[in-house]
């Protein structure tokens, strides 16, 4: 069983997932609506999170997957880029690897599409060849 703390803790941790995911796609130039349809939030939580005034939230689990996609999505682009340019301009690249087949992994994640998210996601993440 939860304890009124434990709920506490876990909608402040939602809360910090969702800032630092909005704040990476900011850098990465998404749209509000690529955003919100990645995450699966509504437009007003998206704004507020943009705007960082979420303290807490209750997240479902899809939510939650979404966030820790897009994040692990970025930690892999640390992993594989030294500069600011491919580390946040790499997702509005056209790919012509296979699954993106000239789209950019932004385009592709942006239509909100779970299964987009984790296939990009197994995409960049496979890019930096088991580096950790």
């Amino acid at each position: 069983m939860q304890t009124a703390q434990n709920i506490a803790q876990n909608r402040a941790a939602a809360a910090a997932g969702l800032k630092a995911a909005v704040r990476i796609l900011d850098k990465w130039r998404a749209s509000g609506e690529q955003g919100e349809a990645i995450l699966r939030v509504s437009h007003s939580t998206y704004a507020r999170a943009r705007r960082g005034d979420i303290a807490e939230i209750k997240l479902d689990s899809d939510q939650l997957t979404r966030i820790s996609y897009l994040l692990n999505i970025h930690a892999s682009l640390r992993v594989i880029f030294d500069n600011p340019e491919n580390l946040y301009g790499f997702v509005n690249m056209i790919n012509h690897n296979p699954y993106f087949n000239g789209r950019t992994p932004l385009e592709i994640m942006g239509s909100g599409d779970f299964a987009a998210l984790y296939e990009t996601f197994k995409r960049v993440d496979s890019l930096r060849g088991g580096q950790w």
